[in-house]
């Protein structure tokens, strides 16, 4: 009987002294959590909510033009409230993975674009439609300005049945009204494959704004541009 109630002593002064051990592992631990809740900054997790909602509320589409040179039409549209990117390349082609000389000869049926992804929630297609029209001459056959090729030509590369009417429409009501004082050869095609044109011509006008180019053509361009369409600048382009 004395064995018994010894072990049974035993016993129980080592499960009171495991509980013990036990709290002083896991209470530090868990004040450590709780601390780690505390100095979190609500501001930041509110601006983390905001930014997945927006991200959330986007819209983007695809929208391909050539109206000349890539250059300009890259310094234009990246100025526009709702784009969110612009890439130089080549569509039309027959060529497999163009280079620019290649395309520069007027061989390859490729002409020079711009690849636009925009918000549709921000700025609408046929919006993106008007700033195009507007900004070259699109009823030069094979030519803008100095710049003459069929890689030069007017053209509207659309990737919807819906853009496609709308491009088509805005087109031949252009036409029908005089706005032009010759007819609208701007091409309307369905899109095909997309080749960039790299790194020397991405964000060209912004990384060499001095060059003779630039100056004597793409400034021009974006001044008039800037006052026709000062209402769809992105506040970083009207200063």
């Amino acid at each position: 009987m004395t064995k018994q109630v010894f072990n049974s002593q035993n016993i129980s002064n080592l499960m009171l002294l495991g509980f013990l051990l036990l709290g002083f592992i896991v209470a530090p631990l868990l004040l450590a959590q709780q601390r780690g809740r505390q100095s979190s900054d609500p501001e930041k997790e509110v601006a983390v909510e905001k930014k997945s909602e927006t991200a959330k509320d986007k819209k983007l589409e695809t929208a391909n033009f050539g109206a000349g040179c890539f250059w300009c039409v890259e310094a234009v549209f990246q100025q526009l409230k709702g784009v969110e990117s612009v890439e130089s390349g080549y569509m039309g082609g027959s060529v497999v993975n163009p280079s620019y000389e290649a395309v520069c000869t007027g061989t390859t049926g490729h002409a020079e674009i711009c690849q636009i992804k925009y918000d549709s929630n921000v700025i609408s297609f046929p919006e993106l439609l008007e700033v195009f029209w507007k900004t070259h001459d699109p009823t030069t056959l094979n030519r803008q300005g100095n710049d003459r090729g069929t890689q030069y030509r007017s053209a509207i590369f659309y990737t919807t049945e819906e853009q496609k009417k709308q491009a088509e429409d805005i087109k031949k009501r252009l036409n029908e009204s005089g706005a032009f004082n010759n007819p609208i050869v701007t091409e309307v095609t369905k899109a095909s494959e997309f080749y960039g044109a790299g790194n020397y011509h991405a964000d060209y006008f912004r990384r060499n704004p001095n060059a003779g180019y630039c100056q004597f053509v793409i400034v021009p361009k974006v001044e008039k541009f800037k006052k026709v369409f000062a209402d769809k600048l992105k506040e970083t382009a009207k200063k």
